[in-house]
């Protein structure tokens, strides 16, 4: 059975969806049961991450990351000939 909730029917059948989840997850046998669980923690962790560690905007749109200048300093060694004219062969 698919059912496509929207936001506007999601408080008002909450109650059934749960009764359907809470149905169906009884059906199934142990072993499938904690890989249900681990996914559901899986995704309630996800959420909690996203939104403690991502900058968000007032509008719900998580804010761009842009590269910050001067990280690789010192990092990157150039040879003293690299402007010399190359040797042709």
């Amino acid at each position: 059975m698919q059912q496509t909730i929207t936001k506007n029917q999601e408080s008002s059948t909450n109650i059934s969806l749960d009764d359907e989840v809470l149905k169906i997850f009884a059906k199934m046998p142990d072993a499938l049961k904690i890989e249900v669980l681990h996914y559901a923690e899986y995704l309630l962790n996800k959420g909690t991450e996203k939104s403690s560690s991502a900058a968000i905007s007032s509008d719900g749109i998580p804010k761009k990351k842009y590269r910050q200048a001067g990280t690789m300093a010192g990092l990157i060694v150039m040879s003293d000939e690299f402007d010399e004219p190359l040797v042709e062969i």
